[in-house]
């Protein structure tokens, strides 16, 4: 199965979301279903999340109350989950 690359910096800091999901999570030692409950989202959700993407081919755009939700369930700073990296997203789109 080949893997896609993409050069679209918010896929790319969608994934990168994801995988800074992933690693707080492990690191807490939560299962998804968990982590999701107590954020009060559906573990589907949370599972795109880690994945970083919303639907097939597009990457995701959580809102604020759930990036929220999970650090503060997960006992990080907001920042701490955010890329580094800002995907440069012009103004006004």
């Amino acid at each position: 199965m080949a893997t896609r690359r993409t050069s679209d910096p918010w896929e790319v800091y969608a994934r990168e979301l994801g995988v800074k999901l992933l690693q707080a999570r492990e690191a807490s030692g939560l299962s998804q279903e968990r982590l999701a409950h107590a954020a009060g989202i559906s573990t589907f959700t949370y599972r795109k999340l880690e994945k970083g993407e919303s639907n097939p081919g597009t990457p995701a755009n959580p809102r604020l109350k759930t990036l929220v939700a999970l650090a503060e369930v997960l006992g990080f700073d907001l920042t701490q989950l955010l890329p580094r990296k800002r995907p440069g997203i012009a103004v006004g789109r």
